[in-house]
């Protein structure tokens, strides 16, 4: 064999050696898709998003940590949800382990995410209580909202509790972006509420930078973070449909119009989407003039509240416990507000149209 054989031979078997090595370590794009499957767990099974940001921030760790074959991925992946659920959720929302594992879909048994749960806690020494993006979220809007208080003017429809939840959907949204982890959380939260501060105040660099001296950054990499965060917010704006307004449809009927402005409940001829897991919450678009919503009232086979988790129930995203009290909100006035901005009622069994429809300006 003459040596330019011998070089090719090497070549090609480096190249091969390279690809295997690739195909042992979980890419960036895999590891994005399992976080897309945690965000749709924790509406599943209707879990604070305190516990899905904690549970991605513990499988990025653990994968800094140690090279993963991509079929452990899953396992992981539901082993850090689990921990995190257990770490942040009170006793009675934790997922039975036999459920979590059937439901989720996951491919492994409740004895594989144990185990699995105990090597993610070796590797990481036991330290579960690491800030997360969203706590800086929280700690920087709370500052922003209390030093200006015209933020919210524009948004007069908006307590700044819901303000928050939409800022957080949009969080949640950008903590599945592998392009984004070159970043520290904490520099992430100020990226987003530097972004929102510029579309509702004229005054918002001077905050934006009185916050980051505050958190002692870089204003550089501020400015970079800045950029990759518009451009994926916008990317999330695109794929929505236009004029789309996200409204309860009922399980088996719809409300259509018919002729001289009446209305008919047909049956509905399209699949529901994901349920969240008391049936009464499904989210699907609606196109066109007329958009219409129905209250469902509470299925009789939900569990009911224990007495210690008297609270009103509400979609957790939206408006929950902890942001009411940061803000010193009255829980018993305030009526429940959607992503878009309409009141939505919560008394059971309640049936009315909506308020006349807002231009949607987030998401």
């Amino acid at each position: 064999m003459t040596p330019r054989h011998h070089c090719e031979a090497y070549s090609s078997a480096g190249e091969e050696e390279e690809e295997e090595e690739e195909e042992k370590n979980v890419s960036p794009s895999q590891r994005d898709e399992v976080i897309q499957w945690l965000a749709k767990l924790k509406y599943q099974f209707n879990l604070y998003p305190e516990t899905f940001a904690l549970a991605s921030s513990l499988l990025d760790r653990f994968l800094a940590t140690v090279k993963a074959h991509p079929k452990y991925l899953n396992c992981i992946a539901i082993s850090c949800f689990f921990l995190a659920a257990k770490t942040v959720e009170e006793d009675e929302k934790i997922p039975v382990l036999k459920v979590l594992a059937r439901d989720s879909f996951c491919g492994c048994s409740s004895s594989e995410i144990l185990r699995m749960e105990r090597i993610i806690l070796d590797k990481l020494n036991w330290d579960l209580h690491t800030a997360t993006p969203l706590d800086f979220l929280h700690i920087f809007h709370a500052i922003a909202v209390s030093t200006r208080p015209q933020l919210l003017f524009s948004l007069p429809r908006l307590s700044p509790s819901q303000h928050l939840a939409v800022l957080t959907k949009q969080l949640l949204h950008c903590m599945a972006c592998n392009q984004l982890l070159q970043f520290k959380g904490s520099m992430l939260a100020l990226a987003m509420v530097s972004l929102e501060m510029e579309k509702l105040i004229p005054d918002w660099l001077p905050l934006t930078i009185e916050l980051l001296q505050k958190a002692q950054m870089d204003s550089s990499q501020l400015i970079h973070c800045r950029e990759l965060v518009a451009y994926h917010l916008s990317a999330l704006q695109s794929s929505l449909p236009l004029n789309s307004v996200y409204v309860y449809r009922p399980l088996k009927h719809t409300l259509v119009t018919c002729d001289k402005g009446a209305f008919k409940l047909h049956p509905s001829s399209i699949s529901g989407p994901d349920f969240s897991k008391d049936n009464s919450k499904p989210e699907v678009p609606v196109r066109g003039p007329a958009a219409f919503h129905l209250h469902l009232p509470a299925v009789s086979g939900c569990k009911h509240t224990s007495a210690k988790r008297k609270v009103e129930e509400m979609e957790v995203d939206d408006l929950y416990d902890g942001i009411k009290r940061l803000y010193n909100e009255d829980s018993g006035s305030e009526s429940v507000g959607s992503v878009c901005g309409t009141d939505l009622s919560r008394q059971e069994g309640h049936a009315s149209p909506c308020p006349p429809l807002q231009p949607v300006s987030v998401m």
